[in-house]
């Protein structure tokens, strides 16, 4: 019969294996480290290697030119002091800021009244204290696909948004990812049920930018193969396993057809469409769509490392490639600067994980720095400023 005393025995067993495996492991983890240390081993991400490489420095603060930034993300706008915001702007030269989370958080609350109370104070923020500085873009809610009155009430959205002042509409990454309708059938992004945002824009004179999918490794294995390991050791939820997510091929084939049935549409491909590193590709991909521009937030690594083919993209395509930094922190903006106007050589990115590789300056011409830090924005978004950038 198990007694009490049975009890309390096996428990102070239990009690003393649990301390004698603790002191085990931090002794295996005590002599590994020695180990490691005594042979030279680390992680990868502790391996920061200073060059020796003598080369020219040329990094810069501040842009030559004064520039428009057509994708960034400021969630607190409605209740923000602009003042330091627009001093670290002008600091970096930046004439001119889209948020693009002009709804907010809210967008992924379901709550359309949250949204538009959002979206309305973002506007009040900027019209009281620096109405020729910021633009701000509308967000949707597709949750509600299958709801009756879906295209209806989007429409409407839309326009009371450019009523009160909203420049463009911003679609979200989830769209051709993991949005589903009220079936669980995954949303494909050229889903004829949106058909009428889309057209409702191209008649509002508002152009939509779209992030959609991810960058082509974060779909295939992770492995030693797979030159973004380092990102998906230290953000593995960015990742998209076949067994969870369509490939790669199909987001960006939906997307395509969404571009090319919407002709009237001007569609902004965030990110260089994810085709940063093959551009080739976005090149075919610009001359079957003309109503389609792009920007560069977030892939100036891919640029920086392929710097004679990345200058003649630019070059050959100035009339469609705008400037975009995405996430908002204003010591990465130099390395923009840097790779854009520099003929700098084998310099660092700014976050290991998303590239190990080294950046060179693409030594932009004049013309197509101008063109790509505001003239073609201006020619978007004709209610900015044009004395911002005299």
């Amino acid at each position: 019969m198990f007694s009490f005393k049975s009890f309390l025995k096996a428990l102070v067993f239990l009690f003393s294996l649990l301390i004698i495996i603790i002191i085990f492991s931090g002794i295996s983890y005590f002599v590994i480290d020695k180990v490691q240390t005594k042979n030279n081993l680390m992680d990868i991400e502790e391996y920061s290697p200073i060059s020796t490489l003598v080369v020219p420095q040329n990094p810069s603060k501040k842009s030559k030119y004064p520039f428009v930034d057509v994708h960034s993300h400021h969630w607190d706008m409605p209740i923000s002091d602009l003042s330091g915001l627009v001093n670290e702007m002008d600091s970096l030269n930046m004439g001119y800021m889209i948020n693009l989370s002009g709804s907010g958080f809210a967008t992924f609350s379901g709550n359309q009244t949250l949204m538009d109370l959002n979206l309305s104070k973002s506007l009040e923020n900027v019209k009281e204290n620096y109405p020729n500085r910021f633009g701000i873009f509308v967000n949707l809610d597709l949750n509600k696909i299958d709801n009756d009155d879906f295209a209806k009430s989007s429409v409407e959205i839309l326009e009371n948004g450019v009523k009160e002042g909203a420049i463009g509409l911003k679609i979200y990454k989830n769209l051709g990812l993991n949005l589903k309708d009220s079936k669980g059938v995954r949303v494909s992004i050229d889903d004829k049920r949106l058909s009428p945002i889309w057209e409702a824009c191209g008649n509002l004179k508002i152009p939509v930018l779209i992030h959609s999918g991810e960058p082509s490794p974060f779909f295939d294995p992770i492995d030693k193969y797979n030159e973004r390991w380092l990102h998906a050791r230290q953000k593995p939820r960015s990742f998209r396993p076949s067994d969870k997510y369509p490939s790669f091929e199909t987001v960006m084939q939906e997307q395509f057809n969404m571009f090319k049935n919407h002709p009237n549409t001007i569609f902004i491909n965030a990110h260089m469409g994810w085709m940063a590193n093959n551009l080739d590709e976005l090149e075919k991909h610009l001359d079957s769509l003309p109503n389609v521009y792009t920007e560069i937030g977030a892939v100036i690594g891919e640029l920086g490392r392929q710097p004679r083919r990345a200058r003649q993209f630019f070059i050959d395509y100035q009339d469609r490639v705008m400037f975009g930094k995405d996430t908002y922190k204003k010591s990465e903006f130099d390395v923009y600067f840097r790779v854009l106007e520099s003929k700098d050589e084998y310099f660092d990115y700014y976050r290991k994980r998303h590239g190990l590789w080294k950046m060179y300056g693409l030594n932009l011409p004049d013309e197509v720095l101008k063109k790509l830090y505001f003239k073609n924005a201006l020619k978007l978004f004709p209610s900015i400023d044009k004395k911002l950038f005299d």
